[in-house]
């Protein structure tokens, strides 16, 4: 059966006209997938005894994914209530952005960051309000406050932030929500939270008991390894979740991906050094890196970013070439996942080559 590239229902012409997600190129036998901000370290065997352990997928898992939730709760010194657990934070993200914001309102976020804020902007019939990133990678606040109007519903702050790795730091953070009306939502996206060792870089929870306007965002996809199981949750005042709820896909957590959490928080200080592992990786990469001649923003994820520029298709060819699937953004750069410790010297190997390509005053080139 064929059918028109052109579908004859009535769509939301925003919506066809908008690109799907794009997940991370996988990488064949003999190359290193650093495209995905993937933990590269198998499940722990009591995470996997605890997945095993669940045999009622005849039954709906819990809609409120209450054990978690209490664990959550207890953790972080706030209710249950002030706990949300979503398939992954980016469904929490689009729950929120939805609940907050619809045709004619604006959604303020810094660009380049998470390329899903877009198309949930979007989905939600919002229009976005793109920021420039600052020239080391990192959110412009200040030009950010400045774009927030009569219009703005809410305002996206992802710290580290994906692609360039860069932080938010405390103080300044905390003077823009001084700035901001309390009517306008702030979402503290905080994915690779657990990476970073700035010790000015924000952290948005203990934030949430002064402004009522917050809600902040954590995943268990990156430093605790459970992407396949998309598990996420939002901690901010019970009436802005509430809210999100309402807008939830119902069910859409699943009870293996609530169990592995739970049984991750419970193996917490194993997890966590591994996480170790990554940041002392990403420090000798990058500092690898800078030797070799590039110019990189300071990352505190487990990622880095090359500002390719214009020289972007060609130098995700040469990492190609050498083995290593990165995700490379046409026209601006490229971001590499940390991943095993055997990755580097390929990686090394191709950035090498590369960055003896770049001219003049190239943005990558110190």
């Amino acid at each position: 059966m064929s059918h028109p590239e052109v579908p004859t229902v009535r769509l939301r012409p925003e919506i066809v006209a908008l690109p799907a997600y794009r997940q991370g190129n996988p990488a064949s036998e003999d190359a290193f997938k650093l495209s995905s901000n993937e933990n590269a370290y198998e499940p722990l065997p009591s995470v996997l005894a605890a997945i095993d352990g669940v045999r009622s997928i005849n039954r709906y898992p819990d809609a409120a994914a209450s054990a978690l939730r209490h664990a959550l709760a207890a953790r972080h010194g706030v209710t249950e209530d002030e706990v949300h657990v979503g398939a992954g934070s980016v469904s929490l993200l689009a729950q929120l952005i939805s609940a907050a914001a619809g045709p004619g309102d604006e959604v303020v976020y810094a660009w380049r960051s998470f390329e899903a804020y877009p198309g949930l902007v979007t989905v939600a019939g919002a229009t976005s309000v793109r920021v420039p990133n600052t020239e080391n990678g990192a959110h412009d606040l200040d030009a950010m406050a400045a774009a927030v109007t009569p219009r703005t519903r809410v305002l996206l702050v992802c710290s580290p932030n994906n692609p360039t790795g860069a932080v938010v730091t405390a103080d300044r953070f905390e003077a823009f929500l001084s700035r901001m009306p309390s009517d306008v939502l702030v979402l503290l996206d905080e994915a690779y939270i657990e990476f970073v060792r700035d010790p000015a870089a924000v952290n948005g929870i203990p934030l949430l008991a002064r402004y009522a306007n917050l809600v902040v965002l954590r995943t268990f996809s990156k430093a605790y390894g459970l992407a396949g199981l998309r598990v996420g949750y939002a901690v901010g005042p019970a009436a802005v979740l509430n809210a999100a709820r309402s807008t939830a896909i119902p069910l859409s957590v699943t009870a293996h991906a609530t169990v592995a959490a739970l049984a991750s928080l419970a193996a917490e200080p194993e997890l966590l050094d591994r996480v170790e592992q990554i940041v002392r990786l990403r420090e000798r990469v990058t500092e690898a890196l800078s030797d070799q001649g590039w110019r990189l923003p300071a990352t505190q994820a487990n990622f880095v970013w090359l500002p390719t520029a214009a020289d972007t298709e060609r130098a995700s060819a040469v990492l190609t070439e050498h083995g290593i699937v990165a995700r490379a953004f046409a026209g601006e750069g490229i971001r590499i996942s940390i991943g095993e410790p055997e990755s580097v010297g390929k990686l090394l190997k191709a950035t090498g080559e590369i960055v003896q390509t770049l001219t003049g005053e190239h943005p990558a080139r110190r």
